[in-house]
């Protein structure tokens, strides 16, 4: 007998409690943001509404069917079932945090802030919950990125990955594509960017402004990555030859580390990172798996 959906309602600590447990009450963190020129009504009025929300979102979740809950520091102990369907409260960045732990649930994002969220992948009010469960409705097929080390370490990442230092300081390594023939480059810099089209409204996009635009940035559901390299550095033992370009499905970058120790992190969460010493080889390209994101 097949078991009944599970809807995963997945939020995270908001501003204002992590005030109040950090300084121990509301008034001692009212006095807190005071002394800083903020106002602690304007944080509790973004608690009281994201907290409403996820009230609200519960509260649409069919009666035969089971419910979970999950804070974003949990995340990596939560064990997501086939039949899960994600709903994710809060900002856009939360469907980046979650998605990696996924093998294919459907993910409803709810804006819980309309306005001050962009709304890329939180798409939906709280309203809108109980038809979008109940519907079969479609879903956006989002691209991911991923690396792999030569010993088996493995990162999968929405937006984008990072490879370089702890402290984002000088990263040496050598850098090459898959078809160049075993044409490697050395480089120093403050570390590589490989990005997806999700990426593209974030981090990947600041980059991609400074270098002028010229390549196109891909959209999410493409297939393709772009990446850059950050500030490399010319010099008589390390070249800037290979700082831009694109991955499609077949191709990855391959970064072999010449550093005592570099990481590689996604989505900006660098206590979840894969970590390499010298002579290490990580690839970075297209990964198979997607994020099916509820439209």
């Amino acid at each position: 007998m097949s078991l009944a959906p599970r809807a995963v309602l997945v939020h995270r600590t908001t501003e204002y409690e992590e005030l109040v447990a950090r300084h121990g009450t509301h008034g001692q963190a009212a006095f807190f943001l005071a002394s800083r020129g903020r106002d602690i009504e304007e944080v509790a009025e973004r608690h009281r509404r994201a907290r409403h929300a996820l009230a609200e979102v519960a509260s649409a979740v069919p009666l035969t069917w089971r419910r979970a809950q999950v804070e974003r520091g949990d995340l990596d102990r939560f064990l997501f079932a086939p039949e899960d369907v994600v709903v994710v409260v809060g900002q856009d960045g939360l469907v980046a945090n979650v998605a990696k732990y996924l093998t294919g649930q459907p993910v409803v994002g709810i804006d819980t802030d309309p306005g001050r969220n962009p709304g890329v992948l939180v798409r939906h009010r709280p309203r809108d919950t109980a038809k979008l469960l109940s519907a079969g409705t479609g879903c956006d097929e989002l691209t991911m990125v991923e690396a792999v080390a030569d010993d088996t370490q493995r990162l999968v990442a929405l937006n984008e990955i990072y490879l370089g230092t702890p402290g984002h300081q000088t990263a040496r390594y050598r850098l090459g594509l898959d078809g160049d023939g075993g044409v490697a480059e050395a480089q120093a810099s403050s570390g590589v960017l490989v990005g997806t089209g999700t990426g593209a409204t974030g981090w990947l996009r600041s980059v991609w402004q400074e270098r002028g635009g010229r390549l196109a940035l891909p959209s999410p559901t493409e297939d393709r990555l772009v990446w850059f390299v950050r500030e490399a550095w010319p010099s008589p033992a390390t070249g800037t030859s290979l700082v831009a370009g694109e991955l499609g499905t077949v191709a990855a970058l391959t970064v072999t580390v010449e550093s005592d120790r570099l990481i590689a992190f996604g989505d900006g969460i660098e206590t979840d990172s894969l970590q390499l010493t010298w002579g290490q080889t990580v690839r970075v390209g297209v990964c198979e798996q997607r994020l099916r994101l509820v439209d």
